[in-house]
């Protein structure tokens, strides 16, 4: 793939660092070829962002600047929670249903200020309603494809960043955000990632994207941080128990109760997308969103089939061996009524049929301890 970067539309400015790296961007993303694995091992870089820091290119995320005098409820009635609670400085996660109340994307939402947005979203469909739900407002929205994003996730994160910045970094709260410079530059940094660790993102200009991401590499290694690619980014939020649109939701019509992102959905507010469909379809769940390890010396394929006592009553949706927690875990979807922890099933995959058990997620850090501290909780 490296020979055929220029028919892609989006291009990191660190693909030459990537390539340095090892890379063969073996897999693209919001067409942008991603680093899927480095010369490294995956897992010594999974155990370097459990115990040091790992510095992910994240920046095939799509960012969409919304601002205006209609800003706030073009997004109110795009969004399903109510995007008028998150304050200045702070961010949101939330879900984006059709009409029939089926996901169609998960979605990060940043305030900037009064009547300004940045919305950051993977691979749905949210560009696809966007201009009917905007026209004829007083709204713009512009797709920011020169910001470049670098995830550093890590217990080391704030020791690595901190003393290169005039902002106060440790004062951030989890999904805040502030703009400020970073050994020079002009940046964003927001708290947050997808690692199930403290952790940073650093939104950047693409012409500073190199010098930051050296710098960042530079003053982390005294601490153990290392470059790390997307297939350990895979491992660290399958532990983190963390959804990846679509491909934990797979029915294609899965309504946010059944993959535990109903907190997103808020029916007080007043009328928006898919609300009535949401309303209809409350405790109509055909599946339940949980964790289960299977006793496999590997990682099972996603897809594999969930039975219990001959019946099939699930599947495996995303899914990960941990050398870390040395399990083979997954994310997966039965009937409501097998969610509770410690129902057995019975996994049928390409490698043969194997025990499972439905456990507590996040599978790491089950209390969310990394990355809500209890003094951050209690403060």
């Amino acid at each position: 793939m490296t020979q055929g970067l220029s028919a892609f539309s989006r291009l990191s400015a660190l693909s030459d660092r990537h390539r340095a790296l090892g890379t063969a961007f073996e897999a693209s993303w919001n067409d942008m070829p991603v680093p899927q694995n480095y010369a490294t091992d995956t897992y010594d870089e999974v155990i370097a962002v459990r115990t040091a820091a790992g510095l992910f290119d994240v920046s095939a995320l799509r960012i969409i600047d919304v601002a205006g005098k209609e800003a706030l409820a073009v997004l109110n009635e795009m969004c399903t929670s109510d995007i008028s609670k998150i304050a200045p400085g702070a961010s949101s996660l939330t879900s984006v249903v059709d009409e029939n109340g089926s996901l169609i994307d998960d979605v990060l939402i940043y305030c900037d200020g009064p009547n300004a947005y940045r919305i950051s979203h993977g691979g749905g469909s949210l560009e696809d309603i966007l201009p009917g739900v905007a026209a004829g407002r007083d709204v713009t929205f512009t797709k920011d494809n020169d910001v470049h994003i670098m995830s550093l996730q890590g217990p080391k994160a704030l020791d690595i960043l901190n003393p290169n910045t005039p902002f106060a970094l440790e004062t951030l709260p989890y999904f805040g955000h502030q703009r400020t410079t970073l050994f020079g530059r002009p940046v964003s940094i927001a708290r947050g990632g997808y690692s199930g660790e403290r952790g940073y993102e650093v939104f950047c200009a693409a012409a500073d994207a190199v010098a930051l991401w050296d710098a960042i590499l530079a003053a982390g290694q005294p601490f153990g941080a290392m470059p790390a690619s997307w297939s350990c980014l895979d491992v660290v939020r399958v532990e983190g128990g963390l959804l990846f649109f679509p491909y934990d939701m797979p029915q294609g019509d899965t309504t946010p109760w059944e993959v535990g992102l109903g907190w997103t959905v808020d029916l007080s507010k007043p009328a928006f997308r898919g609300r009535d469909a949401l309303v209809r379809r409350k405790g109509q769940e055909r599946v339940a969103q949980v964790g289960v390890e299977i006793d496999h010396h590997a990682a099972v394929e996603p897809g594999a089939k969930l039975f219990r006592d001959g019946r099939e009553v699930g599947l495996l949706n995303s899914t990960a061996y941990s050398h870390y927690l040395m399990r083979s875990l997954a994310l997966a979807h039965v009937t409501p009524e097998l969610a509770t922890c410690g129902t057995e099933l019975e996994v049928h995959g390409a490698d043969g049929t194997f025990v499972a058990r439905v456990v507590k997620t996040p599978f790491y850090d089950p209390l969310r301890l990394r990355t809500h501290p209890l003094e951050e909780r209690t403060a």
